[in-house]
């Protein structure tokens, strides 16, 4: 689903959302399961669809023989789910105001579970009769309205669409640090961390499923699926029944096998987890208060590395409270894992430097060898939750037994990405899939995967070369047009008699002047190096081998070399034509209001300034060097995906980690003792102070603007002072006559 029909799909959903508060009964926190039940319908009936030719192929090739089996079976096989006819979404959609569609709707929840039952209980049912106090009608717009889902959605929209209701409906739960929802670009970070691509996964505060689902993502993009069976079985536990039935729902939807049950992670062991799993990922509540020490304190998931003590043995009500579970979450994962498990989890940046009995368990972890990365994310990337966080990375393989043995084994990547981000708006941040992949590597690189790295900067090349044409071509025709219209105008003005108004008025603003001393930009220059840098990536994709890694990344550098001049070239060119244009917009304005006469049909054959703004518009769009906030399609910009290969070579020029200043540092267990065992990225990598990117010129350009930008203000503020001084004059003296 593109950027743009999700956005309409959010759009779709606050429209329902308000006509439920609207025209039903129901309260804030009950507006969603209705909601959510009509669209799983949706993604559901959309999923069996794509199986559906394939489920009755087989269907009536067994059919009359021994192998015969339900038609039912073999869709459960297929997809992992089973529509019956009264549960499609299209028999549901054209059911008549004057019936009973909310019976209908719960029929159809029931007619699946039945087949389905991984499902059983799970659907919304008496929720619908909420809604239909007034009649059928609002259900009815409803299935309209959801029809309107693409049928190529895929992926974790449920999980996004919770998020969206969160977000919007300001529900309470909201503010329990994520404990329903992590943004996927997080997810997928995590999920390139540690690449859960077969195996148990465990989630121990499941929320709506998402982390489930981005692995299966991640299987499919590096297609390690075999057939239509994912290699991952889920096991998730979440204490909230709604949460709980959303996460069940978003599974069958996205054809994952497991279980998620219902319960208190720190008082139900629902899996007997220690040791069992060979991957956990979480985003825990975080700073959650008052746990009672008698639930946990028995139990070797929560103590095997240490025990997180009140730093008081006051009781409250006859019961120790522990003041803090985070630990008990990061002690949960650590005991989780099998043998050569990873587990990435979501945790508050004060856990990284918490003391007491937490930094004995900390330092236990540490000296165990288990954690092996430490990233800190940037503020904001949570809709539910403003708190800073960190993601902690552990590896049990990498466990060692005696410390003082096998120390010099124990090294942690220290990253820092609070200067790697996109800005939604004011409130939100994100990582683009480029700026994903990009960290991501960070981690390929410390393993030793250069190929990665490689192919990486080969897709970014590759993808700005593709969209470069289209900026060298909207380059040309805007300047070519700007260059017309000026011609066209320069001849019209220089046709004019104007009067004495007019003259006085067009010698005033100097219009004739202007005009004369107005040269648009030689362009030419800039579109042959764009030419010739198109024709250097040809010839690189040629001898481009992801193999031969050394060659590669000179021939990559020698490319990068090429881009930076083209590019400073370029946006200096755009730069000098926006500013042509804008000369030429204001005197253009100027005729327009003052020289040109009522029925001017020489004028009204000159074409309008408003063409060439479309075209400098769009070469804007092509030459984003951030992703664009307002994008609604895919990003255009081959500039934006220059700057993402130039991020990674300038970082590593040689194609193999190395320590980075501000971003990451492989640390020694001897640089973590030196840090008294803080696990705080910021603490490791350092700081690096950015440069404003401004060339010489550029930048002496700007000093000069600020310049005579202060003068002017001095100018005004004199003007204003003795404006001042002269009105307080005449009011005293108009007292004194």
């Amino acid at each position: 689903m593109t950027n743009k029909e999700f956005k309409k799909l959010k759009d779709d959903l606050w429209l329902a959302a308000n006509k439920l508060r609207a025209d039903s009964d129901l309260k804030s926190n009950d507006y969603s399961p209705p909601v959510l039940g009509i669209i799983f319908l949706k993604f559901a009936d959309i999923k069996y669809s794509k199986f559906e030719k394939e489920i009755l192929a087989e269907y009536d090739k067994k059919k009359g023989t021994r192998l015969e089996e339900p038609v039912e079976k073999i869709a459960i096989e297929k997809c992992g789910l089973y529509i019956p006819d009264k549960s499609r979404y299209e028999y549901l959609k054209e059911l008549s105001a004057d019936k009973e569609i909310d019976k209908a709707l719960i029929a159809a929840m029931k007619g699946i579970e039945k087949y389905v039952t991984s499902l059983k209980d799970t659907l919304p049912k008496d929720e619908f009769f909420g809604i239909t106090r007034k009649g059928q009608t609002l259900l009815k717009q409803l299935l309209k309205l959801f029809s309107t889902i693409p049928d190529d959605s895929e992926g974790d929209l449920l999980g996004k669409i919770y998020e969206f209701f969160l977000e919007k409906f300001g529900l309470d739960e909201a503010q329990k640090g994520g404990e329903f929802f992590t943004p996927t670009s997080v997810v997928n970070l995590m999920v390139e961390y540690i690449e859960p691509y077969h195996g148990k996964i465990f989630d121990p505060a499941c929320g709506s499923g998402g982390m489930f689902v981005q692995s299966n993502n991640f299987i499919n993009r590096h297609h390690l699926t075999k057939g239509n069976i994912s290699p991952i079985s889920v096991y998730g536990q979440e204490k909230t029944l709604q949460t709980v039935n959303l996460a069940k729902m978003n599974l069958a939807i996205n054809g994952l096998r497991g279980e998620i049950k219902r319960g208190d992670s720190y008082a139900e062991d629902l899996y007997d987890s220690f040791g069992k799993f060979d991957f956990v990922m979480a985003n825990p509540p975080f700073n959650v208060k008052e746990v009672n020490e008698d639930t946990v304190k028995n139990q070797k998931r929560f103590t095997e590395f240490g025990f997180p003590k009140s730093k008081t043995k006051k009781k409250k009500g006859g019961v120790v409270n522990i003041p803090n579970a985070n630990y008990l979450w990061i002690s949960l994962f650590a005991t989780s894992l099998s043998e050569k498990g990873k587990a990435a989890l979501v945790m508050a940046n004060s856990a990284s430097d918490a003391g007491h009995s937490e930094y004995d368990i900390r330092k236990t972890l540490v000296r165990k060898g288990l954690i092996n990365a430490m990233l800190t994310l940037p503020s904001n990337m949570f809709s539910t939750v403003t708190l800073p966080a960190t993601l902690w990375f552990f590896d049990r393989e990498k466990q060692i037994g005696d410390f003082e043995k096998h120390k010099n084994k124990i090294e942690i990547l220290f990253v820092d990405t609070r200067n790697v981000y996109h800005q939604i708006d004011r409130a939100h941040r994100e990582f683009t899939a480029e700026q994903l992949q990009n960290l991501a590597t960070i981690k390929r690189l410390q393993k030793g995967d250069r190929k990665f790295f490689i192919e990486l900067v080969h897709s970014h090349y590759t993808q700005a070369f593709d969209k470069l044409p289209v900026l060298h071509d909207t380059l040309k025709q805007a300047a070519g047009q700007l260059q017309t219209q000026l011609t066209a105008f320069t001849g019209w003005c220089k046709a004019q008699k104007p009067n004495k108004e007019q003259k006085e008025i067009t010698d005033k603003e100097k219009l004739f002047e202007k005009l004369t001393a107005l040269e648009v930009a030689d362009t030419k220059p800039v579109l042959m190096q764009l030419q010739n840098a198109i024709a250097a990536f040809d010839a690189y994709s040629n001898k481009y081998s992801a193999t031969k890694i050394e060659a590669s990344n000179e021939q990559q550098h020698a490319l990068l070399k090429q881009c930076e001049t083209v590019l400073h070239n370029y946006l200096l060119m755009k730069k000098e034509l926006e500013k042509n244009y804008r000369e030429y917009e204001k005197l253009h304005k100027l005729a327009d209001d003052n020289l040109k006469a009522k029925d001017d049909k020489a004028w009204k054959e000159l074409n309008r300034p408003k063409e060439i703004r479309l075209l400098l518009d769009k070469l804007n769009e092509y030459s984003n060097t951030q992703k664009n906030n307002n994008y609604e399609d895919e990003e255009k910009s081959p500039v934006y995906f220059i700057k993402m290969a130039e991020w990674l070579q300038q970082r590593f020029p040689l194609a193999q980690y190395e320590d980075v200043t501000g971003l990451c540092k492989l640390a020694s267990i001897a640089d973590i003792e030196d840090q008294d065992y803080s696990l705080n990225p910021g603490r490791y990598v350092g700081v690096v102070i950015e440069e404003d990117g401004l060339t010489e010129e550029e930048f002496e350009e700007t000093l000069i603007g600020y310049n005579k930008e202060l003068s002017t203000l001095n100018n005004e503020s004199n003007d204003i002072e003795n404006l001042i001084v002269n009105n307080f004059k005449l009011l005293f003296q108009d007292e004194n006559s």
